[in-house]
């Protein structure tokens, strides 16, 4: 058998799974019907974003829950342009993410910002004008 490389899933551990859905939601996420009380699950295109609660996750995963700050991992949306960054960015903070970074031209060459959710994941918003992104809005490389 061989290693298919994707990510199918990805899925944060969340301090209040309520309250974190509801952030999610209001960034436009669509809640699956295949949610229950203790997992939410998002269907996004081509993978899937799970919130669970952080000590079931890494009891789950046989780990200690223990540790915050910095993650070293953060999720990024690809945008089609500046002024989509700044608009997609304006639209995290008023549906109550913590602003890390205001939009800006980065030293790549392109242009990005960072927001937080409620615990902490970091997201990127960039738009690189090296790298167009396909008809479904997917960033694409050579």
């Amino acid at each position: 058998m061989s290693f298919d490389p994707r990510i199918s899933m990805i899925t944060l551990g969340v301090a209040d799974l309520a309250a974190s859905t509801a952030f999610y939601e209001k960034l436009g996420f669509e809640k699956s019907s295949a949610s229950q009380e203790s997992v939410t699950f998002f269907k996004l295109k081509g993978t899937v974003l799970g919130l669970f609660g952080r000590e079931a996750l890494a009891e789950d995963a046989g780990v200690e829950e223990a540790g915050s700050g910095f993650r070293a991992v953060t999720l990024a949306h690809n945008l089609a342009s500046e002024a989509a960054v700044d608009e997609a960015y304006a639209h995290a903070l008023s549906c109550g993410a913590k602003a890390v970074k205001k939009p800006e031209k980065v030293f790549w060459g392109g242009y990005s910002g960072y927001f937080a959710d409620p615990d902490g994941h970091l997201w990127e918003l960039a738009y690189n004008p090296f790298s167009e992104n396909d008809e479904n809005g997917f960033m694409q490389l050579p």
